[in-house]
């Protein structure tokens, strides 16, 4: 059997500290519950809030590239850069579709815009008013078809195709001037990878 050892007295030089009160004791309890709180809470809360905007961003993107024809509102920068297509501002009346695949990508855009920028659209692009040519529908029944663009309203009606040696895009351009002062364009521009 073993002995109990008897205890040791604590040494007298040493002072003894004060017992702690039950005002203090709540409140480092409570300290420590908010700390432990907000360690837990912030991260779980940004978890949730990523998540949530992740899947957002995925369903938009989501109904971008599952629409099959024009859809409103601008192509993005990346778009109006790769494909060339300079839209003036202001405009109305945006829509626009990308189509893709292993033999050619083509941006599809229509837009309304004030007389004087018919200029500076043209002037952008690379080519001039002089190049539009009265009656002449520069847009493919297949690329009318995809669009749903109809060219048999009250015109006049202008186009103009400018080539452009590859990588750059070629883009087949409607203009309609039914309404003089603010014309309607229509233009696809395709490019091959």
């Amino acid at each position: 059997m073993t002995a109990s050892l008897p205890r040791q007295a604590a040494p007298p030089d040493e002072p003894r500290h004060p017992t702690e009160d039950r005002r203090h004791k709540i409140r480092r309890r409570a300290i420590t519950l908010l700390i432990i709180g907000l360690l837990i809470g912030v991260p779980a809360g940004y978890l949730v809030i990523s998540a949530a905007q992740s899947r957002d961003s995925g369903k938009d993107k989501e109904a971008k590239y599952a629409a099959t024809g024009l859809t409103k509102g601008w192509p993005s920068k990346v778009q109006r850069r790769l494909y060339q297509v300079p839209m003036p501002h202001p405009s109305g009346k945006v829509a626009a579709y990308e189509t893709n695949n292993w033999k050619t990508s083509r941006l599809y855009v229509q837009f309304q815009t004030p007389l004087r920028n018919l200029d500076v659209f043209l002037d952008d692009m690379g080519v001039s008013r002089s190049d539009l040519k009265k009656g002449d529908i520069t847009i493919s029944a297949r690329d009318q078809k995809i669009t749903g663009w109809k060219f048999d309203g009250p015109g006049p009606w202008y186009g103009l195709v400018h080539k452009q040696k590859n990588p750059k895009p070629t883009q087949d351009v409607v203009v309609s001037l039914a309404d003089p002062n603010n014309p309607f364009f229509y233009v696809v521009s395709r490019t091959v990878p």
